[in-house]
């Protein structure tokens, strides 16, 4: 099924049938292959056409000055960019001196697929060039899992209509010219030629090596390639390398009848610090590319397979009666998985390695929306996550102290560490990423049982932020705990007091410190951490300000907010998303919501509400939420689910699992959301299947809307696999292995054991009226 692509999602693929020059930036962030470490984006072996040029590491990047109209106390002086690092795709060809560019000649036939299985893009061409000559070229594309510096490309070309002479330039490339920077605020800053060449060599007369430091940021970036160039005993080859500042080019030339091939199978290795030299580096990627070339094509072909058949054994999803919305889940988890899984104590960027939006930064968003996917499928890929977030700590105390705070403020946005956000209401003032970090431990430690982690780790993580909460609120006149001047999940909304969504996240960050350091009494005690501190966090927590709205009976997303005066949707028309058509000003005092906020209070701190408030709640935001961010239809999803609005729960799943496959925002072409598609896989699996973790073990609440037949998913809880299937009238647990556990379906517990599956029937879903949403903003409708 499509809906005007110029790709359909298959099965287990994502497929481009042409190739559309309008949408071939878009087509680059779709079809990118990463591993976490490493990114490619899908450019065109050939180099062009393209529409942005994409070889990222995670990690590496450039500063550049955030210059301001008038100066302030507490602003970051120089942000963070991610930087095109060497561009190893390339590999021209020229037919008969004719260069192979789809743009001249005659294209007939262009496919490319990206296969979630192999974890692999392929590619199959056939062009006639325009002196006549017509080739067939297939490419087949991977970013190793299991060896996280090396990528590799296997490279064939076969004449088809008579004698071809065929010249492979196969390049390494730094500094490639990019395409002018967007008007829009949200796409990336780009630096002109980041790199300054300090080594380049020669290896045999197949490899080269080029080494780069970054001017400002002093990174030292080293990219490696060798070849295995195979053709028919009875064809001549010419080879040569030959290297330069900015370039290493290994050219193969020969001539070839139809029905010989030449095959060219590039192996590509990276390496990058901050304070290995020269010598080290290059070493390193030397290393690298002599363990691929002695895995070979075949071998990490092989090993790319494996890795994948285990992921899938743990996180495969079933959705009978959509079958887009099947492929498309399969689409987010194989891109979430890309961003993560060789990460390795580095942050998890907004957009993967999968193009320069954002500046390539790390948000709030890992932790609430592309966390809780891993945790439960690749669970070793959020500890490295939040060892990370642990590594950044001294900076997080630094930026804490330079607030006038305890503990640890951990930066809006980021590369390394450091605060990037030279915007204070809708950057600093956002508190609540601390409580989002830790919640992520707790869910982790709650989901592998790593004692280990939570001791070394996560008690440090929980202790900081506890204390930055303590010191960032106080007791008023009455008692209670307030905490004020803060900007909630809803950047509409900035600068506000007693947000829900922070004081509730807030709340469980104290109490859970406090558990964990009488749990570990040593180690806490080793962080200064004393009774009457752990009784400060535990007074804080019990006294939180909650504001609700006794007139209109539903929480205020933050103190005093449904008395705002109402925004003016009539005189919108299509002016979307508002911040780009209305001053802030006049938004932060309306009542209009960028993304849920109060909505995902009630889904991440569901126990804080009724199900009458739950309802309530959800029918007052949505008529107000524009849903201007991506990170917003994930979380209605979830909410509407659970208050029964199971079609309109659909419809938002479909948006926010479509968000780039249909480029919903416009700006794909820039990078694929990540949250939006690990907040896909969660609306799937807390939406309709209604999974909430707590310390009693995994609840379940599952409900399948009309359009829906049956939903099938896996878990992996505590290293065992837990696999949950549910129909309109009942659900099935089963545990492949491991020891007991114990589930709630709907309330009820059970002690699930291995191989005796348990099926339980499905109440029905409560029944309150659909709300409706803002003029010309609500989600798109799935067919029945």
């Amino acid at each position: 099924m499509t809906t005007g692509r110029a790709f359909t999602v298959e099965p287990w693929c994502l497929r481009e049938l042409s190739l559309d020059l309008d949408r071939i930036a878009q087509s680059e962030s779709v079809f990118a292959l990463s591993n976490g470490h490493i990114g490619l984006r899908a450019n065109l072996d050939e180099g062009e056409p393209h529409g942005l040029p994409g070889t990222y590491l995670n990690g590496v990047f450039e500063l550049r000055p955030l210059p301001y109209a008038e100066a302030g106390y507490g602003y970051p002086e120089s942000g963070q960019t991610v930087i095109n690092v060497t561009n190893g795709k390339l590999i021209r060809l020229m037919v008969d001196d004719e260069p192979f560019d789809l743009r001249y000649g005659t294209l007939r036939a262009h496919e490319r697929n990206l296969d979630f299985r192999d974890g692999v893009l392929r590619r199959d061409v056939t062009w006639t060039s325009p002196a006549g000559r017509t080739v067939q070229v297939t490419s087949t594309r991977l970013v190793s899992f299991t060896q996280r510096a090396v990528a590799a490309i296997c490279y064939e070309v076969e004449p088809v209509d008579g004698p071809a002479r065929v010249v492979l330039q196969s390049e390494l490339v730094a500094n490639e010219q990019l395409p002018e920077q967007s008007g829009d605020p949200r796409a990336a800053a780009v630096l002109e030629a980041p790199l300054r060449a300090e080594h380049n060599g020669v290896s045999g007369e197949r490899g080269a090596i080029l080494i780069h430091q970054t001017a400002r940021s002093g990174l030292r970036v080293a990219a490696g390639m060798d070849h295995r160039i195979t053709v028919p005993e009875e064809v001549n080859l010419h080879v040569a390398t030959e290297s330069f500042d900015d370039l290493a080019r290994t050219t193969v030339a020969t001539v070839l009848r139809p029905g010989q091939k030449l095959r060219l199978v590039k192996f590509l290795a990276y390496g990058w610090s901050s304070y290995r030299s020269v010598p080290a580096v290059r070493d390193q990627v030397a290393a690298a590319l002599s363990a691929a070339r002695f895995t070979g094509w075949n071998g990490l072909l092989a090993e790319q397979r494996r890795y994948l058949d285990e992921f899938w054994q743990g996180a495969s999803v079933e959705v009978d009666g959509d079958t887009e919305i099947e492929q498309a889940i399969r689409f987010a988890l194989f891109h979430v998985l890309q961003a993560s899984a060789r990460a390795e104590q580095r942050a998890i960027p907004a957009k993967g390695l999968t193009g320069p939006g954002y500046d390539g930064h790390s948000f709030w968003d890992t932790e609430i929306f592309v966390l809780p996917v891993l945790t439960y499928s690749v669970p070793q890929a959020v500890e490295q996550a939040l060892r990370w977030r642990y590594n950044t700590l001294p900076m997080a105390r630094d930026r804490a102290q330079q607030l006038g705070l305890a503990g640890a403020v951990f930066p809006w946005r980021t590369i390394r560490g450091e605060e990037c956000s030279g915007y204070w209401p809708a950057g600093t003032a956002a508190f609540h990423l601390g409580a989002g970090i830790a919640h992520a431990v707790v869910r982790y430690v709650q989901a592998t049982d790593d004692r280990d982690f939570e001791r070394e780790v996560g008690l440090e993580l929980l202790v900081e932020t506890a204390r930055m909460w303590r010191s960032l609120g106080h007791h008023d006149t009455h008692g209670q705990f307030r905490i004020d001047g803060v900007t909630g999940p809803d950047e509409y909304s900035a600068i506000a007091d007693n947000n829900v969504y922070t004081n509730l996240m807030a709340r469980r960050n104290l109490i859970a410190a406090a558990d964990v350091a009488e749990k570990y009494p040593g180690e806490a005690g080793a962080l200064d951490v004393s009774v009457e501190e752990m009784a400060s966090w535990r007074d804080a927590a019990k006294a939180m300000t909650i504001p609700y709205d006794e007139t209109l009976g539903v929480h205020p997303q933050s103190e005093g907010f449904t008395s705002h005066e109402h925004w003016d949707f009539a005189a919108t028309g299509s002016r979307y998303p508002l911040l780009l058509h209305f001053p802030y000003f006049d938004i932060y005092r309306k009542q209009v919501v960028k993304q849920a906020d109060l909505v995902l209070a009630m889904q991440t701190c569901g126990e804080a509400f009724t199900p009458e408030q739950k309802a309530r709640n959800f029918a007052y935001y949505e008529p107000i939420t524009v849903r201007d961010s991506s990170l917003s239809a994930c979380t209605q999803a979830v909410v509407a689910a659970e208050c029964g609005h199971l079609d309109l729960a659909l419809d938002y799943l479909a948006e926010a699992v479509l968000t780039d496959l249909d480029d919903l925002h416009a700006n794909t072409k820039d990078g694929l959301h990540m949250a939006s598609l690990g907040g896909a896989c969660l609306a799937l699996v807390a939406g309709f299947g209604g999974l909430r973790d707590s310390d009693e073990g995994l609840a379940f609440a599952p409900r399948l809307p009309r359009g829906l037949s049956r939903i099938a998913f896996r878990m992996l809880i505590r290293g065992h696999h837990l696999r949950v299937e549910m129909t309109a009238e009942t659900a099935t647990y089963s545990l492949a292995d491991g020891p007991a556990i114990p589930i709630s379906h709907h309330g009820e517990m059970l002690m699930l054991a291995p191989g005796e599956p348990v099926t339980r029937s499905i109440p029905p879903a409560p029944n309150w009226p659909t709300p409706l949403q803002p003029p010309g903003r609500a989600p798109r409708r799935r067919e029945a």
